[in-house]
């Protein structure tokens, strides 16, 4: 049976990369972008036009119908003719009579001859839809010769004679659209008038063939230069990112010295900061991590090896089965109990199995008690462990897990004191917490060091020294149960002259210990 193999990913390459993506997304944000222009500029170019001509006629109407009596009303109707090269027509009406009041063109051929019926038609038209009324008239044009003035005036429909002028043009013929609007207006007096605009509306094929053409080639232009630009900003981006891609294929074999420092741009800068950093902080968990391994081998081949060595004497020689030899043998299994169960300990609080069960309770009293433990090694290992805690102290916690803190520091202070074997164990109060402090007089702890001291068997000297008492965890399992408590702690230590370890706990208010 063939053992199947991973694939690296060197060789799992899936999916497009970022730079034929920003390709096709940039090009396609270019296309949109010619699409809409094109919608706007070509397609509706004729719909604007006319709109915004209907707007014209509009405003036209209402400045007209509010200088209806007004003695400027024909110089209104010019300004306003000459702006919008319009036609504009105004009739007063009395007793079913028309009488032309204005009549004013911005060229004089556009001037249109209203008949009394077509008058009464378009007021009619207007009345029936509020007002007024617009429409867009149609109709055939010949193509006038460019010096319209030097030849005489045409009739319509009739293909006109102009000396000198090609036939082949005079025959062809153009679609004319010309805007209307019809108004009834009143005067302040109740006087009726009827008024008649008109406006062309230039026919636009020529000018959107014409930008057709333009946009085929602005298009054309336009992709080819995104493309290109997209191409170099590509790669540009994805350079930095294929580097580091290349180095944390490194970092995954082990290699914990590469350098993810990358020129770019700045979210490229911070990855490779952030990268870097991991590095690092990998390096160090992988070091911690051999030197956790090659400590605890050494804290379980001391015990076994004199388990062992004793179980052998009292087997091969007869009377060494002496209480003694026993009690090391009872020692010893004792030593790897407790090392084996501060290991199960260790981690239960890392990863959440063990939760604290709070309950408010004198810590002073507990403290005592804990103290009554180091009897027999101060009377024939000659330690001097004082106590200075004369008042009680209610605080809301776990009160083994307290009390297993309490073990930890104190074993550390005593492996770690000095030539003279003095520890100091003091409770302090203020306002709202209490401190438990653990003073030793040993070498003391380098200040670049302190934040490693946490760590499980992490050492100051990287020499491996066995315990006096404990472990050897006792500080990893002392942090994470003052983590659990949300509780301050830390040490202060002065190289030569020894460290005091602390933490604090919030004091439970006199009254309040039923609310908890």
């Amino acid at each position: 049976m063939k053992k199947k193999t991973e694939k690296t990913p060197r060789t799992a390459k899936k999916g497009i990369g970022i730079g034929w993506k920003l390709i096709f997304y940039f090009v396609g944000f270019t296309a949109v972008c010619l699409l809409v222009t094109w919608l706007f500029q070509v397609i509706l170019l004729n719909t604007f036009f006319e709109k915004s001509k209907r707007n014209e006629l509009n405003a036209a109407t209402q400045l007209l119908s509010a200088n209806i009596s007004s003695e400027d009303l024909e110089e209104t109707a010019k300004s306003i003719a000459g702006n919008g090269d319009m036609t504009i027509l105004i009739y007063q009406i009395s007793d079913g009579v028309s009488t032309k009041v204005v009549e004013i063109s911005a060229r004089e051929s556009r001037l249109p001859m209203l008949t009394e019926q077509e008058i009464e038609s378009y007021r009619a038209e207007a009345s029936q839809n509020g007002g007024s009324y617009t429409w867009i008239k149609q109709k055939d044009t010949f193509i006038e010769p460019f010096e319209i003035g030097k030849f005489p005036q045409r009739q319509d429909d009739e293909t006109p004679e102009f000396p000198g002028f090609p036939s082949e043009l005079l025959d062809r013929k153009y679609e004319s659209k010309q805007l209307c609007c019809v108004v009834n207006m009143a005067d302040e007096d109740g006087n009726l008038y009827f008024c008649y605009l008109s406006t062309g509306l230039i026919p636009l094929n020529s000018t959107v063939s014409t930008l057709k053409t333009q946009f085929f080639w602005i298009g054309g232009i336009l992709l080819l230069v995104a493309a290109i630009t997209v191409f170099f900003l590509s790669r540009r981006i994805s350079r930095p990112l294929i580097r580091m891609n290349e180095s944390a294929k490194e970092l995954a074999k082990g290699n914990y010295d590469v350098d993810f420092s990358s020129k770019g741009y700045r979210e490229t800068k911070e990855l490779a900061n952030s990268l870097n950093y991991a590095a690092r902080e990998l390096s160090k968990s992988d070091k911690l991590q051999k030197e956790l391994l090659a400590n605890i081998s050494h804290d379980l081949r001391t015990p076994l090896t004199m388990i062992r060595g004793y179980a052998e004497v009292v087997r091969d020689l007869p009377g060494e089965d002496t209480p003694e030899n026993m009690q090391v043998i009872i020692d010893e299994t004792t030593r790897l109990s407790e090392l084996v169960n501060d290991l199960l300990d260790l981690s239960k609080l890392q990863s959440g199995v063990l939760t604290p069960k709070m309950q408010v309770f004198d810590l002073s009293p507990l403290l005592q008690a804990v103290m009554g433990r180091y009897e027999t090694l101060m009377a024939h290992m000659g330690y001097h462990i004082t106590l200075e805690a004369n008042e009680s102290a209610l605080i809301y916690a776990d009160p083994g897990m307290i009390q297993q803190v309490l073990y930890n520091l104190i074993n550390n202070a005593i492996n770690y004191t000095g030539e003279d074997k003095n520890v100091l164990v003091s409770l302090q109060k203020t306002e709202k917490a209490v401190r438990i402090s653990v003073k030793d007089t040993g070498v003391g702890i380098p200040k670049e060091e302190i934040e490693n001291i946490w760590n499980r068997y992490y050492k100051i000297d990287k020499v491996h020294k066995r315990a006096t008492v404990g472990t050897g965890l006792g500080l990893s399992i002392v942090k994470n149960v003052l983590d659990l408590h949300h509780a301050a702690y830390g040490v202060n230590s002065t190289p030569g002259k020894g460290s005091t370890f602390w933490f604090e706990l919030p004091l439970v208010p006199k009254g309040e210990t039923t609310n908890l």
